[in-house]
């Protein structure tokens, strides 16, 4: 397994170590991601295309906030807390939708695509009302090659774009603007914290244990390497036909794709975002995943795949439709595999018992998480769980 850090400048006696077990059941410290990470960075709400028309609209609910982003006459794109700006009732209701305007089912004040408050019934009973002061409270966005993220607080870090910077070459013949939806976008609630999800995802390590499939597919391809703000893990698929029914047919079914290069046709790509969301790039489908805290020991997974429009070519068309569904029967799998590995671990990390792991220097990934975390938390430098309070003190 091909593995690649970025240098780490100062020397850390807890560099070679995990993050301490209690951070991953403890309420003041999951208190404290929400306001120093999520507040903070950026998240994945959907694409372009799934707004086309003005008045489209689509929602993403998380650390007790609801953003609201809508495509404006203008053609733009907005985006702004689901909240009324009168009591605080939300506006809409469910993932997406389209309206004219965002009127509020409490007391009908109205509001135009822009954000701006139109419509409030009997307003001259409202003395202390500024119109121009009560319009939709705005939300930072941001459209990184058609997938549209939105930002809570501005903390002063990096764009999207930046963040991608180094492997946008990488990533541009996929044609990420021209994408559409591939079905609607799955929840999957999980029983374990947040960043037991996240690890998971970045260790390369675990592969060859517990993914048969991947390994059947890969054989000893997979690599992983650290940026300071994205992981990008990889596989190529080999020659050799699997044992398995799926991967043996996708091995054989998926076409040529003529817009990605040679390097790109049998290879399959990842990358995590900083702090939560991930990127699974194939020949045949992009797909996107987060996983969203609810809890100091839950969160959820939210996810749906996209595509190119298909080729004229009936043969190819078919062949494509084919390798998309095989795809899907193959990272189930390894979905229900990785469910399995989390829990464990999560069960685990309730032990008194254990408290920080030693790190290989092959997890590069984990190794750059744990580092930026003790950075932004110092508590998560102790190996015990402090006294109730800490947080506050």
């Amino acid at each position: 397994m091909a593995t690649h850090a970025h240098p780490i400048r100062n020397a850390d006696p807890l560099d070679g170590w995990s993050l301490p077990a209690w951070t991953y059941r403890d309420a003041e410290f999951h208190e404290l991601e929400k306001a120093r990470i999520f507040r903070t960075s950026w998240q994945i709400v959907c694409h372009e295309s799934d707004l086309p028309d003005h008045g489209d609209w689509h929602t993403l609910d998380y650390i007790g906030e609801s953003v609201i982003v809508v495509r404006r006459r203008d053609g733009t794109l907005g985006a702004f807390t689901n909240v009324c700006r009168h009591r605080g009732s939300r506006l809409v209701d469910g993932a997406s939708g389209c309206a004219r305007k965002l009127v509020c089912p409490y007391h009908a004040w109205t509001y135009d695509l822009d954000g701006r408050l139109t419509g409030v019934p009997d307003s001259a009973s409202y003395p202390t009302l500024d119109r121009e002061k009560s319009g939709l409270a705005p939300v930072d966005i941001e459209i990184w090659n058609g997938f549209v993220f939105v930002r809570l607080d501005d903390d002063g870090g990096p764009s999207v774009a930046q963040m991608m910077a180094p492997y946008e070459a990488m990533v541009a013949p996929y044609r990420f603007d021209a994408l559409t939806a591939l079905g609607r976008v799955t929840m999957r609630p999980r029983a374990v914290n947040w960043k037991n999800v996240g690890d998971n995802y970045s260790d390369g390590l675990h592969i060859n244990v517990a993914h048969p499939g991947l390994t059947r597919l890969f054989g000893k391809s997979y690599g992983v390497e650290a940026e300071p703000h994205v992981d990008r893990m990889w596989g190529d698929m080999i020659d050799r036909p699997s044992a398995n029914w799926s991967e043996r047919m996708y091995q054989r079914i998926l076409p040529p794709v003529p817009h990605l290069p040679d390097s790109a046709q049998r290879h399959w790509l990842y990358f995590k975002l900083w702090p939560n969301v991930a990127f699974d790039i194939y020949p045949d489908q992009v797909d996107f995943m987060q996983w969203l805290p609810t809890g100091p020991d839950s969160c959820l997974i939210r996810e749906i795949s996209y595509v190119l429009p298909d080729a004229p070519d009936y043969k190819w068309r078919r062949e494509m439709r084919a390798a998309r569904y095989l795809n899907w029967r193959i990272n189930r799998q390894v979905n229900a595999e990785d469910t399995v590995l989390i829990t464990r671990v999560q069960q685990g990390m309730e032990s008194r018992s254990f408290g920080m792991g030693p790190l290989s220097d092959k997890e590069v990934c984990l190794k750059h998480f744990c580092t930026r975390m003790r950075d932004i938390i110092p508590e998560a430098r102790l190996e015990h769980q402090p006294a109730a309070g800490w947080s506050r003190a």
